[in-house]
């Protein structure tokens, strides 16, 4: 995708628009989902976007416009970065599973750790001044629990299906009318895990990323149930959507079992 093209939203399917925000290879989507005469927003990108998403939104449903609810994948930087500066702007909440919610103020926490936390950014955060790790605008301040065994908010017919691994409270959104998926980082469309993959960035379905997977043993058994829902559309939080996947992500999870090993 070129810098001009992803500066503007793009269909994926009936009623569900995306926008990619951040650098390079490391872009992540941004899902823009009409319901009815509202529409609810799936993740907000890297830090510093507000101002593009809430743009990309007038665009879509007209001056002023308002979601129903803002909704997050997961709250990874790369996916909650602007859900701050957003929720604040709309007077909304963002809306997480229960598991996420410790991850809102920021920090490494014990048992939620991924390789790139144990690794590379713990270390790195020990070797500055306590106050420079400090979390200026922590989300914990506008951050909700949902009920993921609950209706999703703001999106009628659509379902909320709990995929852990990724991270503890990953969740994935489906719409079984036409068994579209906006997937986060339980599903993506290019290969991360790879350096061919990621300096090609040719379009591949592919499991998260592992440097920042929390449990890639579950990551890889959310990813079996995912393939019993044989999606038609996949749109992930990194990559741009694909149709055509239900037989390759058949084949997913025997793949994750090979890298694991």
């Amino acid at each position: 995708m070129t810098t001009s093209t992803r500066r503007i939203p793009h269909q994926v399917a009936a009623g569900i628009h995306y926008l990619s925000t951040g650098p390079w290879r490391l872009a992540s989507n941004v899902y823009f989902v009409e319901s009815g005469n509202s529409w609810a927003l799936i993740d907000t990108g890297w830090p510093g976007h507000a101002a593009r998403i809430r743009s990309a939104a007038e665009s879509l449903f007209g001056r002023g416009t308002r979601p129903a609810a803002i909704l997050l994948s997961h709250i990874h930087p790369d996916h909650s970065g602007s859900a701050e500066n957003l929720a604040r702007y709309w007077d909304l909440p963002v809306l997480v599973h229960p598991a996420e919610v410790p991850q809102a103020r920021g920090g490494i926490l014990p048992g939620y750790a991924s390789p790139l936390d144990r690794f590379v950014i713990g270390p790195l955060l020990r070797l500055l001044p306590p106050r420079s790790t400090k979390r200026a605008d922590p989300l914990a301040d506008v951050v909700q629990q949902f009920d993921p065994d609950g209706p999703v908010h703001g999106l009628p017919g659509w379902r909320c299906i709990p995929a852990p691994g990724h991270t503890p409270g990953s969740i994935v959104y489906f719409r079984p009318s036409d068994r579209v998926m906006i997937s986060g980082d339980a599903l993506c469309t290019i290969d991360l895990n790879s350096v061919r993959g990621f300096v090609l960035g040719r379009p591949t379905l592919g499991g998260p990323p592992w440097v920042s997977t929390w449990n890639w043993s579950r990551a890889r058994g959310s990813v079996a149930r995912l393939a019993e829902l044989e999606p038609t559309v996949v749109a992930g939080g990194h990559g741009c959507p694909m149709t055509g996947v239900a037989p390759v992500l058949r084949d997913l999870p025997s793949r994750m079992h090979r890298r694991l090993r």
